[in-house]
């Protein structure tokens, strides 16, 4: 059965009535809405068939929540091979922020690496 498509009058010109699926509201953190600029800067026809086919929304939450949950992994698990404790936040809070910050700058650059910036 071939759909038809309706037209809609604007200043003498007709353009197409396009109705895009409804899309369930979702919240999409820092990591799916980097992945998000990332599609529609470099993967535009990606970015479109997800838009158009009203699974943009929940595409990007799984990319969030899997991002999210990698670099939860990493942060603790550097912890613990490089042995910052609390113990060593409140004897050298310097050298434990010192370390804390490279801990989330690798594992940033990690996630941004491996999920964030891959299609």
């Amino acid at each position: 059965m071939k759909k038809r498509i309706t037209y809609i009058e604007h200043d003498k010109y007709l353009y197409p009535d396009l109705i895009f699926p409804e899309q369930e509201e979702a919240v999409i953190g820092r990591w799916g809405q980097k992945h998000r600029r990332f599609l529609r800067r470099t993967k535009k026809l990606t970015y479109y068939r997800l838009l158009t086919s009203g699974k943009l929304t929940e595409y990007l939450a799984e990319v969030d929540d899997q991002a999210q949950e990698l670099f939860d992994t990493i942060v603790n698990q550097t912890k613990e091979v490089w042995e910052i404790t609390e113990d060593l936040k409140a004897e050298e809070p310097v050298e434990w922020m010192r370390q804390m910050n490279a801990i989330v700058n690798m594992a940033e650059e990690f996630v941004l690496q491996e999920i964030v910036y891959v299609w």
